[in-house]
């Protein structure tokens, strides 16, 4: 389920810069995930790329629950 929140979190990224495939995002996620490997603490590497620790709320949406 965590991958799940990763997932939906992160793509989330993307809808919010208003384009999925907007090179800015991509080059961050590439930055401070892809590239990294098990050079960084995997929290900290997530924060690095969205700039917060990942929430379920993308998660929940995409399994029709909303949020108030």
């Amino acid at each position: 389920m965590w991958s799940e929140i990763l997932d939906s979190d992160g793509f989330n990224a993307f809808v919010e810069a208003g384009n999925i495939f907007d090179k800015e995002v991509a080059q961050k996620l590439y930055n401070f995930v892809f590239s990294t490997g098990d050079t960084l603490n995997y929290e900290e590497a997530y924060k690095g790329f969205r700039g917060r620790a990942p929430t379920t709320d993308a998660l929940l949406e995409n399994r029709g629950f909303t949020q108030p």
